[in-house]
């Protein structure tokens, strides 16, 4: 709410700014106020969508409407302000001319602009930074690894409409000084190539939840060494995990249970790990708990297509650490 409010105050002065001094960088940069806006717009979307409950034509819930919307927020930046800003540098620098009035209207809205767009990314560096806290990562791996696109997407923009303030700020200044409206058009461009990355970077990171990310590699070992530690399981053969949303996990697992069990203590035994599981890791939403013989050659080849050696490595260590428990 804050990226919104700040967007559309600063996107009109820029717009202002841009129409009195003539300024491409300046008209540049209300385009991407504009981008911005529509993107906090579309965010807000993506909040009240993806918390609505699990029903029967969605039983896993609406989790990855977040990730679309997000998605659809980085085509906005690309094709609203990284678009109009390319080609308006592009014809500025083509012309050569371009004449600038009233600077200081610039300077001043410039000024303003970075005021309040720092405050939006103050509040976004918080949220971030107490985010990855809490999960005991740095702010650069807590931005590669997220499941929450929302505050990712704040940054990432508030973090570029501060860049491009800059690059706006040094366009209308190199103008002033030289009196060539290449500077300006070379100012735009940059502002453009800007938008562009951010929209790219987004847009990889919410492809890449819709498809369905495995989660982090956390949960995935820590739900591993619970399921082995369970004294009706004898061995962990496959775990599969998929982010459905934002601290919304799945997880399969399939499991070489003691043969000396009943159905019945099986039945107890899957109930109890389901529920000791949901209390360790609260972000797991669906838990699914397979009963399977680790020398089945299908299960065996598939576990190995995916992991690799992985699972068979976790369990060869946990092993040895009980071996030299005893």
């Amino acid at each position: 709410m804050i990226a919104l409010a700040s967007n559309v105050g600063v996107g009109i002065l820029k717009l202002v700014a841009g129409l009195l001094t003539g300024s491409s960088a300046m008209l540049a940069e209300a385009a991407h106020s504009v981008a911005d806006t529509t993107t906090e717009g579309l965010l807000l979307t993506a909040l009240r969508r993806s918390s609505r409950p699990a029903d029967r034509a969605h039983p896993f819930g609406y989790g990855k409407e977040r990730y679309f919307w997000a998605l659809i927020a980085a085509v906005s930046v690309f094709v609203t302000g990284a678009t109009f800003a390319v080609y308006e540098g592009i014809a500025t620098m083509a012309s050569g001319e371009s004449e600038q009035t009233l600077a200081w209207v610039a300077y001043g809205v410039l000024a303003l602009s970075a005021l309040i767009e720092g405050t939006s990314w103050a509040q976004a560096v918080r949220q971030v930074r107490g985010e990855s806290r809490e999960l005991g990562l740095s702010m650069l791996r807590y931005l590669r690894v997220s499941d929450d696109p929302t505050v990712k997407s704040v940054f990432y923009e508030d973090s570029a409409a501060l860049m491009g303030l800059a690059l706006a700020a040094l366009g209308v200044g190199l103008h002033q000084l030289t009196g060539s409206g290449v500077w300006d058009g070379v100012a735009s461009l940059l502002i453009g190539v800007l938008l562009a990355g951010v929209a790219f970077v987004l847009g990889q990171t919410n492809r890449s939840l819709l498809i369905g990310r495995t989660a982090g590699v956390r949960i995935v070992h820590d739900a591993f060494d619970h399921i082995a530690d369970a004294p009706e399981v004898d061995q962990v053969v496959d775990i599969q995990t998929m982010v459905t949303g934002t601290d919304s996990v799945l997880l399969c697992a399939r499991v070489d249970f003691v043969d000396t069990l009943t159905a019945a203590d099986l039945e107890r035994a899957c109930v109890r790990l389901d529920d000791e599981l949901r209390e360790a890791l609260p972000d797991l939403d669906e838990i699914f708990i397979e009963p399977v013989p680790r020398n089945d050659p299908d299960v065996r080849a598939a576990v190995m297509e995916r992991y690799g050696d992985t699972l068979a490595r976790w369990q060869a260590e946990r092993d040895q650490g009980s071996r030299a428990s005893r």
